[in-house]
């Protein structure tokens, strides 16, 4: 029972993660209109920025500050690539997709030639944080409390921001029909810009939080975390924000299980087997899709 309890808090710790995740990856596809695959490949070079600044200066503050600058950054900065693909007439959704395929591959490629010179970097344990509780096998840490806790806050933050400001009573209005907010005098460029400065600030907070839980980031985490990012919004249904909340701390436990119980690495082989199931049986998801 022990052994059960402690795979189910680990997999909330990993699904709150997959939450905040596929939320920022949700966001720019319901109000920037992208498919952004490179958008955990923001986080992981924000990881690395966390660690070049905790081992150049171990400033915690600093850290956090830079971190976020980064993330918030790299977001604004790949806004005019997707703005001219978007721009034209008669593009499809699809071809943002394609474009961040490419920009991920690229990333990909200057962390492994630049950063570290291609090796994985490991955060100290004063970063990761020891253990708070322990019973037996049952071991909560620091980080783990981290992650439930800010992904809670952070989460409630977001939907009281899109259900309770005008702000987010901007992105539901452009997410609900672009041409009609438009005519309503919606300032499309401002809310989308606002949108990528969002998501910029939750892939700040994801970085930390990620850093804290897995201690440890590669050029090619991202890729692996993207892939369960998309496995996760399609299951949840394209766009559906409330859908990717259950879905996300779903996966994050049946992979916590599979790492437990199952023998070999098979807990990144879930995701794309549901997936798989999921479009079989319930082609826009299992909550359905918002965005078509």
């Amino acid at each position: 029972m022990e052994f059960f309890i402690a795979q189910v808090l680990n997999g909330l710790s990993l699904g709150s993660i997959y939450v905040l995740l596929v939320t920022g990856f949700n966001l720019m596809l319901l109000v920037a209109k992208i498919i952004q695959f490179a958008y955990p490949q923001f986080v992981v070079i924000s990881m690395y920025a966390t660690w070049a600044v905790l081992r150049a200066t171990n400033n915690v503050i600093l850290a956090i500050l830079v971190t976020i600058v980064v993330s918030i950054a790299l977001n604004l900065l790949s806004e005019p690539i997707f703005r001219r693909i978007t721009s034209i007439k008669g593009t499809d959704i699809n071809a943002t997709f394609v474009a961040s395929i490419g920009l991920s591959m690229v990333l990909v490629e200057i962390m492994s030639h630049s950063f570290n010179q291609g090796f994985p970097i490991s955060f100290s344990d004063s970063w990761v944080g020891g253990s708070v509780f322990r019973y037996g096998i049952i071991n909560i840490s620091r980080s783990s409390i981290f992650a439930w806790v800010g992904g809670i806050i952070v989460v409630v933050a977001f939907f009281y921001l899109l259900y309770r400001t005008m702000v987010g009573r901007s992105f539901r209005a452009i997410a609900e029909n672009l041409y009609v907010a438009k005519l309503f005098g919606i300032p499309i460029f401002k809310t989308s810009m606002m949108s990528y400065l969002i998501a910029g600030l939750l892939g700040g907070f994801i970085a930390l939080l990620l850093s804290m839980l897995i201690g440890t980031a590669s050029p090619w985490l991202g890729e692996s975390v993207a892939l369960k990012v998309l496995a996760v919004s399609i299951v949840a249904g394209l766009g559906n924000l409330k859908g990717g909340l259950f879905v996300g701390l779903a996966l994050g436990v049946v992979e916590s299980f599979a790492i437990g119980y199952v023998a070999g690495s098979w807990s990144n082989v879930i995701a794309f087997v549901i997936m798989l199931i999921v479009i079989l049986t319930k082609p826009k998801g299992l909550f359905g899709a918002a965005v078509e």
